[in-house]
């Protein structure tokens, strides 16, 4: 009781062999199969209805109303007590562009080119990238990689901007919204189950362990028929 006594409910005491993130996608149903076929729409609305349900927190009035406008391109780092509430910047669902429900409200999905969200995990103190905005790239898992032909990342070339760091936690960082990269695959191989790696790339990202498929990448298959 009296060690407790000396822990901060705010932040680790220890945070200089901080894990690299591992990542998790949107929607997510029922594991990491995406299955539809485009002329049912039965098939492809539970998975646009949980889209909707997830960016409810990044409309634009919302992010308005609690966030900040940050400067791009930089941490922001924010000092005081670690108990003092924290700023945290605005991330709109209108920068998603293609994916953001806005203007096709079914993400794709009832074209058959549905659109997936990938968020990093949150780690408390971390900076992605040392400087440089980590980025994601997609590609065939196993199999023909003509299957993947196409894929749109958004917001602008797939990046995390690096205002969106560090996060200082759920106490003290209250209104703060996970970044997102929305990847649109509009051409994918109809009729196919098609594995697919997303992977974050950036100076101290480790995508490349075997023993763990959601350290610094994730693997999920797209099953899209006509």
């Amino acid at each position: 009781y009296v060690m407790l006594l000396t822990l901060s409910p705010y932040t680790p005491r220890f945070r200089d062999r901080v894990s690299p993130p591992g990542v998790m996608i949107r929607p997510y149903l029922n594991g990491f199969t995406i299955a539809f076929n485009v002329s049912q729409p039965n098939t492809w609305q539970p998975y646009v209805d949980s889209m909707h349900h997830f960016l409810a927190a990044y409309d634009d009035k919302v992010q308005e109303e609690k966030n900040i406008e940050c400067v791009p391109g930089q941490y922001f780092i924010q000092g005081g007590n670690d108990s003092e509430e924290k700023k945290a910047c605005q991330f709109k669902r209108s920068l998603l562009q293609n994916c953001s429900g806005i203007e096709d409200p079914t993400f794709g999905y009832s074209k058959g080119q549905p659109c997936i969200l990938l968020k990093m995990n949150r780690i408390i103190g971390y900076r992605p990238g040392a400087g440089v905005p980590v980025s994601v790239d997609c590609r065939v898992q196993k199999g023909n990689e003509s299957h993947l032909r196409s894929v749109d990342f958004y917001p602008g070339n797939g990046t995390f901007d690096l205002m969106y760091y560090p996060y200082y936690g759920k106490f003290t960082h209250v209104n703060y919204t996970s970044p997102l990269v929305a990847m649109h695959f509009t051409d994918v191989q109809k009729n196919y189950l098609v594995p697919i790696q997303c992977s974050l790339n950036g100076k101290g990202i480790i995508n490349d362990l075997n023993s763990d498929r959601f350290l610094g990448r994730i693997i999920f298959t797209l099953s899209i028929g006509k």
